[in-house]
């Protein structure tokens, strides 16, 4: 029987072998044409690399007190780099873990982490944006290089650049690199400026939880963020926690405590200071001069040690009137010509960003009878003329005094130092209400004027900027004063894009003798003996008025010296009535306060007019400016009255009717 050879023949054998290293041959010669044709096709039009440490960013806008003092910074923030090695080690090793845990072993990408993300890209066609599986490396590429665009030839270019970074710099600087560029949202690139920017803290203090927020918002800077996003980012920072225990940067017990120590998060850089005064200047400063292409400098009007007084006066009063429930305030004050010394537009901008001082629009009340008042000496009428508190009815509306009683004949200008409603809305109706409304247009009012007959009592919604402005010209002379805040804007360079004092627009008088000297006499009158005394600081001359609305929903105080006005306001943003609180409380106790610190770095004159001679049995104004204030001071709120009417008539001529004034 013939036997057979079941052994491979060993010239079949040497010919699978070579057909292996030939079809291994063929595969690598093709990979290699392959790699050169992406390279020919994604690499021809890769961007120059030669700038490697030029930084790409939006020009920033710094913004400088009348002093020269630096206020705030807008626009991309830088900080000077950081060495790796003086971060602790945990900083570092909390980005390598969420975002490329085996970045010290690949060279530039992983494979496995690119046909992971294709596979999702090819299942999920449309279903959002793509994915990338990008390293460390290709993320520091993009950021340095190229852009947003979540392309394939992005990718592919993305892919070259990584490679080619890993060839001219170690692990280390490339992690140096990219934690020192990439963007952490509210303009702050890299981890220094990022840390001062949430925690007003340099990197290397920063704890193991902080180093997990930050590593966490690479994902997305917005969506991860810790001050609009607070729950989103502690969950993701969580996970980066989870992430760093498993890669073993840290401790699982080192992990439980970074969970139970609260992460305090500052929403604003420490250096920060007048949020709602940049906030309102800084688009202006776009209305003249546009966009931005370098660096800018603004020197504005405000005097910071000013605006700190404002801020801490309003802090302090709004929190010793807690048991009132109001909420909010806000507080402009203004030199003679306009500028802006001062601007709080709400109690903690950390809170709300929302500017009461310039956005808020609330009924004025009581502070808006000035406008009356001068309308009516204007044609004729005297602090001395004669008027009568009693009942009156125009049309359906009758007004009430906050006392409910009637004091029977006075002067003008008692009735406004106390805050009488039936002389101010009889006032009103006989110079007419459209008079009123011009007065108050001319004085700097520019929020629309209702002309119904409770416009007298001030109903009528106004911002504390516009009341700041408008009472202005009784400080200064009689001129008018637009609120304004930016005197030059220069470029780093010293290039000078704007300058107010080039082209400085005349001052334009709006107040003349004798009502200017007449008006400050009764509005001085308020703080002596009215609904203001609480507002007096001693040894100063001193002049404004209160204001409150019906069920106390707006509390105001406007008041001057001679070249310098504040108006103060306080209620509550939902609109909702306070618990009785009126012009002559909390507003005047936080003006007050506030003006005890300005006057003496002001240096202030007194108001234009001289001062009022001292009447029978009356101490001259300087000793009454300086005697104790006892007691609370009279309030003056407004009623709400219904749409009236037809001309006043006499009270006994008609039965009363409820009242209440609509709100605008």
């Amino acid at each position: 029987m013939a036997r057979f050879d079941t052994r491979a023949d060993p010239q079949r054998r040497r010919s699978f072998l070579g057909g292996l290293v030939y079809w291994g041959a063929v595969f690598c010669v093709w990979g290699l044409i392959f790699a050169l044709a992406f390279l020919a096709v994604f690499a021809a039009d890769l961007p120059d690399t030669s700038n490697l440490n030029a930084v790409k960013r939006q020009p920033s806008i710094s913004y400088l007190d009348r002093s020269g003092a630096l206020i705030s910074v807008r626009g991309s923030q830088y900080a000077p780099p950081v060495d790796l090695a003086k971060l602790p080690p945990y900083v570092p090793a909390a980005f390598v873990a969420i975002e490329d845990r085996w970045f010290y072993w690949h060279f530039g990408f992983n494979p496995w982490g690119i046909l992971r993300s294709q596979v999702y890209n090819l299942t999920n066609r449309g279903e959002g944006p793509l994915r990338g599986g990008s390293t460390i490396t290709q993320q520091l590429a993009r950021n340095l290089f190229l852009t947003m665009d979540q392309t394939y030839r992005r990718k592919a270019q993305e892919l070259v650049l990584a490679i080619w970074l890993e060839t001219r710099f170690t692990k280390k600087e490339i992690l140096a690199l990219y934690l020192n560029r990439v963007y952490f949202g509210a303009g702050a690139y890299g981890i220094e400026a990022a840390s001062q920017r949430y925690f007003g803290k340099p990197a290397d203090q920063l704890t193991i939880g902080e180093s997990a927020l930050l590593a966490g918002m690479m994902k997305g800077p917005s969506r991860y963020s810790p001050v609009s996003s607070a729950d989103r980012a502690a969950r993701r920072a969580t996970v980066v926690l989870n992430e760093m225990v498993r890669a073993g940067a840290i401790t699982p017990e080192q992990r439980a405590e970074a969970i139970r120590t609260p992460v305090r998060v500052n929403p604003t850089l420490a250096s920060q200071r007048a949020q709602y005064f940049t906030d309102w200047v800084d688009e202006q400063v776009r209305g003249l001069v546009g966009e931005p292409t370098e660096d800018l400098f603004v020197e504005t009007t405000l005097d910071l040690p000013i605006q700190v007084s404002a801020e801490q006066a309003l802090r302090a009063g709004l929190a010793g009137a807690r048991g009132q429930e109001i909420q909010q305030g806000a507080l402009v004050a203004l030199d003679g010509e306009g500028r802006v010394r001062a601007y709080v537009g709400g109690a903690d901008y950390e809170d709300s960003q929302f500017d009461r001082a310039a956005m808020a629009r609330r009924q004025a009340g009581s502070a808006f009878k000035p406008f009356v008042y001068l309308t009516a000496l204007e044609r004729g009428r005297t602090p001395d003329t004669p008027a009568v508190d009693e009942a009156i009815r125009i049309g359906s509306w009758e007004p009430k005094n906050y006392t409910g009683e009637f004091l029977g004949p006075i002067t003008l200008q008692t009735a406004l130092a106390q805050s009488v409603n039936t002389v101010s809305a009889r006032l009103a109706n006989e110079v007419g209400t459209g008079n009123v409304a011009a007065t108050a247009r001319r004085l700097g009012i520019r929020s629309p004027i209702q002309l119904d007959p409770s416009m007298a009592l001030g109903a009528v919604e106004v911002s504390p900027l516009e009341m700041a402005q408008a009472y202005a010209p009784f400080s200064n002379g009689g001129y008018l004063s637009p609120a304004w805040a930016i005197e030059r804007v220069r470029t780093a360079g010293g290039k000078v894009l704007y300058d107010r004092s080039v082209a400085r627009p005349a001052r334009t008088p709006v107040i003349a003798s004798p009502a200017l000297p007449q008006m400050n006499q009764m509005l001085r009158q308020v703080l002596v003996s009215g609904t203001g005394t609480r507002a007096r600081v001693p040894g100063y001359d001193l002049a404004g008025k209160t204001g409150t609305t019906s069920d106390y929903r707006d509390a105001w105080f406007v008041g001057y010296t001679g070249g310098f006005v504040a108006a103060v306001w306080v209620g509550r943003d939902d609109n909702t009535p306070m618990r009785r609180v009126t012009g002559g409380g909390a507003p005047a106790a936080i003006w007050q306060a506030f003006m005890a610190r300005a006057l003496p770095r002001l240096r202030a004159e007194p108001i234009p007019g001289g001062l009022p001679p001292a009447q029978a049995g009356e101490d001259p104004i300087g000793d009454l400016l300086q005697a104790p204030v006892e007691g609370p001071a009279p309030a003056d709120p407004i009623p709400r009255p219904p749409a009236p009417t037809g001309p006043a008539t006499p009270a006994a001529a008609v039965p009363a009717q409820p009242s209440g004034a609509p709100r605008a």
